[in-house]
């Protein structure tokens, strides 16, 4: 995003678990701190050296130790890039339980240090569920091997938990063992026009009720973020028409185990949505291809890049109630009029997109260059309604070198002091990736 420059003066590239160990030791005996790095597409500056750090790129570990195709289970390195695992697997009919736009240069590692979520969310949970089991190098050199392959022990303690979402500040992953999914015979998907963010709830429910085991995604795109996308060359779903009474949108995904099936669901749902007394949405348009498939996902995948063509963004990526997406969207465009910032010289959009399914909203706001009185005017601001709403600061981005500073907004003084012990025990010399996640005291 053009937020956040490291400084550094050297680059690591090790080619297995024994190097990281060799290098991690070193580092610790000499206080050197450190920073893993995997594909470096986190946007809250989790993998920049602040002060000089050693870069540790896993760039060089992407080998596949081992795959089942009876279980599904898959064993490789932290530098495995996400895209070339899910290539790996599909010739024996499975999927990556997780999917991400950065997904054709993020690491396997890295999305497990930051238990990133993506579009499957939904449909296969978090990597708090699908990992069963890590290889971790800890800052003093010592591997720990816990790259099992069973889906059940109940030996104790969980210690792999504590490195998911962790980003590198107890240890660095060099190993992951995760659970694959079987590929989904049949994926469809359709995008719904609304009149009004009011509808989305109940559109929510009746699809849950009506598409119930076949349900993978639910993604909200309002009015501006559509719009953009569309402005951008990221997909055209709806003619002018059609969208001209939204105010949001709706893409919705199945994924089935038979053709059929799955479209006469669907086909099920637009008649009764698009017959009932009072509609909950103007319009549908139910992918007939697999290009209209991709071109649908296009819109929602495509809002990212659309915002960076349009301007600089501040990105917030929040836990609130469902019922609240509109109201922060909302509030947020109105405080910041209030600033005097809502112009074409300072803020020219504020936008709201996100996964329902699980209410992640994706705040945005765009403005010409980062300036000073925009940064402060949207914190604590934005911080403050999420507290309100007893949602989180980070709902899948993590907290990285941006939010360090507002992890009291969501956890409370004695989750912060045991996270404190926490890294006290695993990095006692305070070499992993340093000024991350918690403040220095």
């Amino acid at each position: 995003m053009g937020r956040f420059r490291g400084r550094s003066t050297t680059v690591l590239k090790p080619k297995s678990t024994h190097q990281v160990s060799q290098i991690m030791k070193w580092c610790y005996d000499k206080r050197i701190g450190v920073v893993p790095q995997g594909g470096n597409t986190g946007l809250v500056g989790g993998s920049v050296p602040i002060n000089d750090e050693v870069v540790l790129s896993l760039s060089n570990m992407n080998n596949v130790r081992s795959f089942d195709p009876i279980s599904g289970i898959l064993v490789a390195d932290a530098g495995c890039i996400l895209q070339s695992l899910t290539d790996y697997v599909a010739p024996y009919n499975h999927i990556m339980p997780i999917d991400l736009g950065a997904k054709g240069s993020c690491q396997i590692g890295g999305n497990v240090a930051t238990n990133a979520g993506g579009l499957r969310l939904l449909r296969y949970g978090s990597l708090h569920g699908t990992v069963l089991g890590l290889e971790v190098v800890l800052p003093d050199g010592t591997i720990l091997d816990q790259l099992t392959t069973l889906r059940k022990d109940n030996t104790g303690y969980d210690l792999k938990q504590l490195f998911i979402g962790a980003e590198g500040t107890l240890g660095v992953i060099t190993g992951v063992s995760i659970l694959t999914p079987p590929a989904p015979q049949a994926s469809n998907n359709v995008i719904l026009a609304l009149p009004s963010f009011n509808n989305v709830l109940p559109l929510y429910q009746t699809v849950k009720r009506q598409l119930s085991e076949i349900l993978s995604a639910f993604e909200f795109i309002d009015r501006t973020s559509y719009d953009l996308a569309v402005k951008h060359g990221q997909g055209r779903a709806l003619s002018d028409d059609e969208v001209a009474g939204a105010e949001c949108f709706v893409l919705i995904e199945t994924s089935g185990g038979r053709r059929e099936h799955d479209e006469e669901k669907l086909s099920d749902l637009l008649g009764n949505l698009l017959e009932a007394d009072k509609p909950l949405v103007n319009t549908g348009v139910l992918a007939q291809s697999p290009a209209q498939f991709s071109s649908l996902w296009a819109l929602r995948e495509g809002v990212t890049e659309a915002v960076s063509k349009e301007g600089k963004a501040y990105k917030y990526d929040i836990s609130v109630p469902l019922s609240s997406f509109k109201d922060v969207v909302d509030g947020t465009r109105e405080h910041l009029r209030a600033k005097g910032l809502l112009h074409d010289k300072a803020v020219k959009h504020v936008l709201g997109y996100g996964h329902v399914g699980d209410g992640n909203l994706h705040l945005n706001i765009v403005a010409d260059a980062y300036l000073p009185e925009i940064q402060d005017a949207l914190e604590p601001y934005v911080y403050e309604v999420v507290a309100s709403h007893r949602g989180s600061v980070s709902a899948e981005h993590g907290i990285g070198a941006m939010k360090t500073h507002a992890l009291h907004y969501s956890k409370s003084p004695v989750s912060i002091a045991l996270m404190k012990k926490i890294k006290e025990i695993f990095d006692p010399r305070g070499i992993m990736n340093p000024g991350k996640v918690l403040e220095h005291d």
